[in-house]
């Protein structure tokens, strides 16, 4: 099997970028962007750092990010496994990228700047939820936003459906697997949602 190695290559394989997908890249919020990304509760933050690339599904009850102006939003980090990966490369490479979803939407809207980490106790308090507000929040600066094709979306039939996932395995069953009996199990997933997860949501 030979790889391609060269940008020539690689573009002459798919030929030139057609106009509208070039013209739609804004530097900053716009109108419509801006309705579209507060329409989101779901985005995929992607980070990259010394010991490689991270990618972190963020989600909401409302907006997933706050608007500080047309060039900078801010996105709350709610609790989660406490593993940081994402926070640890941004701290290390302020490069971020981030795919903005809408549940029945095949369109995604992508995001890439830079970012911030910080414990500022006014912005924190912003994003207070039923008395708790976010360890602390990832202010991100806008470089370029655009549409994503919608093809893979629809390909996917993502918002058809979810009869065809119920034979998945479980995280439990997954984390078991994983190692070799010690965590997770049937246990494990009858305590995580009604127990776990509802008392730890924010």
């Amino acid at each position: 099997m030979e790889f391609i190695k060269n940008i020539e290559t690689l573009e002459a394989l798919y030929g030139t970028p057609a106009a509208p997908s070039l013209r739609k890249v804004a530097r900053h919020l716009t109108p419509l962007y801006r309705k579209w990304i507060m329409a989101a509760r779901l985005c995929i933050l992607s980070t990259v750092g010394p010991e490689g690339v991270d990618g972190s599904p963020r989600g909401d009850d409302g907006p997933v990010v706050l608007e500080l102006d047309r060039n900078t939003l801010a996105m709350p980090d709610w609790r989660g496994n406490n593993r940081l990966d994402s926070l640890r490369n941004i701290v290390r490479d302020p490069r971020v990228s981030l795919m903005f979803m809408v549940p029945g939407s095949n369109s995604v809207v992508r995001l890439n700047g830079t970012a911030h980490v910080t414990d500022d106790q006014d912005l924190r308090a912003r994003f207070e939820k039923n008395g708790k507000t976010p360890a602390t929040v990832i202010v991100i600066e806008i470089a370029e936003i655009y549409t994503q094709c919608a093809r893979a979306l629809m390909r996917a039939c993502t918002w058809v459906s979810a009869d065809e996932t119920t034979d998945l395995p479980t995280v439990g069953e997954i984390l078991a697997e994983a190692s070799d009996g010690e965590e997770g199990g049937t246990q494990y997933d009858l305590e995580w949602g009604a127990r776990r997860a509802a008392k730890t949501m924010w």
